[in-house]
C-alpha cells in the first residue's frame, strides 16, 4: 500500500490571472461581493494581497494595505467548501504577520454586525471592538452596521 502525499496549502501573493478564481469565491460567500476590479486595482496599487492554494486550488483570500504604521485588513473570505477547517485563522495570522514585519504597530478591520463566527475569530486572535459604523454595509431591505475591531502589536 503506498501514501500518497497531499501537498499542503500554501499562502502566496495574489496575481492577476487568479482574480477569476477569487471572485468566483467572493461571489459564492457575500451576497454584495467585490468586482473584478476591485481586486484588479487592490493588487495594481501594491496592496498586500493573499491567496491560500493547495494543489492549484485557490481556496481563500485577503487584501490588506499598511500605511503610517497602522495595517487595515479590507477583505478576507475562504471558500464555502473549505470554512471551518481553520483556514481562515491561518490566513488571517499570516497578514498579522506581514504587518508586523512592516512595522505596523496596531491592525483595524471591519466586520458586519450579524456575521458572529468572524467576530469571534477576531476576538480570539485578540482584536477589540472600538467602534461602530453605522449603515457601512449593503444589506437586504437596507444598510447594515459594521463592528470596527483593533489588534494591538
Amino acid at each position: 500500500m503506498s501514501a500518497q502525499l497531499q501537498e499542503m496549502p500554501q499562502v502566496r501573493r495574489m496575481t492577476l490571472t487568479d482574480v477569476d478564481a477569487v471572485v468566483a469565491i467572493e461571489r459564492e460567500v457575500f451576497l454584495f461581493p467585490w468586482t473584478r476590479g476591485n481586486f484588479s486595482d487592490s493588487i495594481d496599487s501594491g496592496y498586500h494581497c493573499l491567496v491560500l492554494e493547495q494543489g492549484g486550488h485557490l481556496f481563500g483570500y485577503g487584501v490588506m494595505i499598511i500605511g503610517a504604521e497602522e495595517a487595515h485588513l479590507l477583505t478576507l473570505s475562504i471558500a464555502a467548501g473549505s470554512q471551518h477547517k481553520g483556514w481562515g485563522e491561518r490566513l488571517l495570522r499570516h497578514f498579522i504577520q506581514v504587518a508586523k514585519e512592516r512595522h505596523a504597530r496596531s491592525m483595524f478591520l471591519d466586520v458586519r454586525e450579524s456575521n458572529h463566527a468572524a467576530a469571534r475569530l477576531y476576538e480570539r486572535i485578540g482584536f477589540r471592538q472600538i467602534a461602530k459604523r453605522r449603515d457601512y454595509y449593503p444589506a437586504m431591505g437596507g444598510r447594515e452596521d459594521s463592528l470596527v475591531m483593533e489588534l494591538m502589536f
